[in-house]
């Protein structure tokens, strides 16, 4: 009767192993939830920031827009250049030239605004 109980004790296996089995997978659900709505909340972050700049740049576009319909309204022909502002970095330069009823787009181009400058404050070894 002896070897049946031993049989039966081994089969169960230590309490704690799966005590400690249970909790790592526990832990495990949560870091994967957390990283989950880390990255949602990153995601959330970025469509606001790229909603943002679409919307201002179709601002600035319709606006270019506008002008051109304004100068074309007033029949005044020759090259014209204009710059609607899009933010605080960026503008759309617009070059047109009008002749009669008809009109040549050269440039409507989105650039930044403000000159660019590198960022030399981190030490990078050069190989030397």
């Amino acid at each position: 009767m002896s070897s049946k109980k031993k049989s039966a004790e081994l089969s169960l296996g230590t309490p704690g192993a799966t005590s400690l089995m249970v909790i790592f997978a526990v832990l495990c659900l949560a870091v994967f939830s957390v990283l989950t709505l880390s990255t949602v909340l990153a995601d959330s972050r970025l469509e606001a920031t790229a909603n943002k700049s679409v919307t201002a740049y179709y601002r600035a576009d319709a606006a270019a827009e506008e002008a051109l319909a304004e100068l074309r309204a007033n029949g005044e022909e020759g090259l014209h250049e204009y710059s609607v502002p899009v933010s605080d970095t960026q503008r759309l330069d617009v070059r047109v030239r009008l002749t009669g009823e008809e009109y040549e787009v050269f440039r409507w181009q989105l650039v930044n605004s403000e000159k660019w400058t590198a960022d030399d404050s981190l030490e990078v070894w050069s190989g030397e």
